[in-house]
């Protein structure tokens, strides 16, 4: 009589360990008194193992310091563990909330995220895609949609899920999961010219690689031009960001033209110039009035608070994991549009404005 699948012996032969030294399945398998295939499935949590079994995987897996080979794991089964995540800045505050929350509703499903930074950069952003299909990742995940040519066809013939975030262009094929970036930049002038201001200028990002900065510029300039006023674009050469808003301040307030608000491109800028108008003693908002783009941690602890535009970095990373999830089959379809995923951005008002 055979052994029912969870009380298996070992009945594989020994297998060398390669090279590395590193242990694997079939010495767990040995050590634990079990076959490979009763460890591959505890492990993968699919089918089921007995508790008695599974404590003894566990301990064998603890001895040996096991760890799986998660690309040979995904060459078996056409799919890996791994999803694949490009964003333009894994320092940068406005990402974090999009990054934990992605990451930890992968994690509920056993999936691991496998994180690169691009740094606004479009070809650094295609080297790490070209290094994640490497991997055979089970999906990817990349910020806007503004992509090298090689990046878009090799998103095109990925043939796994593939989502852009922090931005919505519903004519594009991935799955759209953010904001319009045209309408934010819309909202900011929207509220400026509902409290009074007239010359209203806009800075954007001092890293030239930004260019949702750009579209959310765009929708500034339309809104003024449809009240009959002049947009007013500044780009600081200034790298470091509070370098750059104290630098956009001084050009917008000192010349024969003085801006009585600007919208900066981040926080991170208004910060900047909201602490060089302290030193140079201006007066925020009674000279000028400040605002800006991604409700900082420290936005609201400014003297004054700054007036912002918070963008929905939790529900972003939250939905796109779902999406994906949903894509591999680890979900069941919750009845919205898998494909359009369009969130709306927050104004906070604050004293700045």
């Amino acid at each position: 009589m055979k052994n029912k699948p969870d009380e298996e012996a070992n009945e594989e032969p020994a297998r060398k360990r390669r090279g590395s030294g590193r242990a694997t399945i079939h010495d767990v398998a040995r050590l634990a008194g079990v076959g490979s295939i009763t460890v591959s499935r505890y492990l993968k949590k699919n089918g089921y193992v007995s508790a008695e079994l599974g404590e003894r995987i566990d301990a064998a897996v603890a001895q040996l310091n096991y760890v799986p080979n998660l690309v040979a794991g995904g060459l078996a089964s056409s799919r890996g563990k791994v999803v694949g995540m490009v964003v333009p800045n894994i320092s940068g505050p406005i990402f974090a909330s999009t990054i934990q929350s992605f990451n930890d509703t992968l994690n509920r499903h056993g999936y691991q995220v496998l994180l690169a930074s691009s740094y606004f950069s479009a070809e650094q952003e295609e080297n790490a895609v070209r290094a994640f299909l490497g991997w055979s990742p089970a999906a990817l995940v990349v910020t806007g949609r503004f992509h090298t040519k090689g990046t878009e066809a090799m998103l095109a013939g990925a043939g796994i899920p593939v989502v852009e975030t922090w931005d919505y262009h519903p004519r594009r094929k991935p799955i759209q999961v953010g904001y319009s970036n045209h309408e934010v930049g819309a909202q900011a002038a929207r509220h400026l010219l509902s409290k009074g201001y007239k010359r209203i200028a806009f800075v954007q990002n001092s890293v030239a690689g930004d260019l949702s900065a750009i579209d959310r510029r765009d929708g500034y300039a339309a809104v003024l031009e449809e009240h009959g006023l002049e947009p007013w674009t500044y780009a600081p050469t200034e790298a470091a960001p509070f370098d750059a808003g104290r630098q956009a301040l001084e050009a917008l307030t000192r010349g024969r033209r003085k801006a009585d608000a600007i919208v900066f491109a981040n926080d991170n800028l208004a910060a900047g110039a909201l602490l060089a108008s302290q030193r140079a003693g201006l007066q925020v908002p009674q000279r000028c009035a400040l605002m800006g783009f991604g409700d900082y941690a420290f936005s609201s602890l400014l003297l004054p608070s700054l007036t912002t535009i918070r963008p929905p970095g939790r529900e972003i990373g939250e939905i796109a994991a779902q999406r994906i999830l949903q894509a591999l089959g680890e979900l069941p379809d919750d009845g919205k549009p898998a494909r359009l995923n369009l969130l709306g951005c927050e104004l906070v008002e604050r004293e700045s404005t």
